[in-house]
């Protein structure tokens, strides 16, 4: 397993001895290990068209927006319901 060293400010460092002293982790490694695999799945696996993961789709939204129809402008045409 590869070894990374990291600098963590001490709000960053006292926040891992907490978990770890409250029993959410074993030990300081399996918390850091842990809780940088859980930030790296938040941005999911890479595009390769390396656009940033954390834009959202412009369409997103719209899609749902652009399949509804306005009651208004409806214009009686034959839908097949026969009302």
């Amino acid at each position: 397993m590869p070894k990374t060293e990291v600098s963590l400010s001490d709000n960053t460092d006292a926040e891992i001895d907490r978990l770890v002293n409250q029993g959410d982790f074993l030990n300081r490694d399996e918390a850091v290990e842990e809780l940088l695999t859980r930030g790296l799945s938040a941005y999911g696996p890479a595009d390769e068209d390396d656009e940033p993961r954390n834009q959202l789709d412009e369409g997103l939204f719209n899609r749902s927006v652009a399949d509804q129809q306005d009651p208004a402008a409806y214009d009686e045409q034959d839908d097949g319901f026969g009302y």
